[in-house]
């Protein structure tokens, strides 16, 4: 059976034309199915064979205000601690600025069904992750 979205087209298309900013150094830009090399030298370097670029910010799409993203953000900070899975501050933005940016993390060693749990906890319809091979893909929720 296949997975119908409830997720529009539009935003869809959108979540694929994103850039996911992560700021390493240097500052690395992900997009989907694009592999990346530092991704993949990321990977090796902390021995994962996965990440996850996740937000909790805006639920559902819908635009909170600066304060409330911040705290959702916080409380995805806290919960990946708790987990010890290291993580790495993001922004993920749309090239045409008709949306404004969005803090997020990249959670490296998180699996997709970890990411996948964490979207729902927080209300987000897709998340993005990449295997060992280090290209990213979005993932919907809804």
């Amino acid at each position: 059976m296949a997975f119908l979205s409830k997720v529009d087209p539009a935003l869809r298309q959108a979540y694929d034309e994103t850039h996911y900013d992560v700021y390493t150094d240097p500052p690395l830009t992900l997009k989907i199915g694009l592999h990346h090399p530092v991704l993949q030298a990321l990977h090796a370097a902390y021995r994962v064979s996965s990440s996850t670029f996740l937000s909790a910010s805006n639920p559902f799409s819908q635009p909170l205000s600066d304060t409330e993203n911040l705290l959702r953000q916080a409380r995805l900070a806290d919960e990946l601690r708790s987990q010890g899975t290291i993580f790495i501050a993001a922004l993920g933005r749309h090239p045409s600025n008709q949306w404004p940016p969005e803090p997020s993390f990249l959670a490296l060693g998180l699996p997709l069904e970890g990411g996948k749990m964490l979207g729902h906890r927080y209300d987000q319809n897709a998340i993005v992750c990449a295997a060992e091979d280090a290209v990213p893909r979005l993932v919907l929720l809804r």
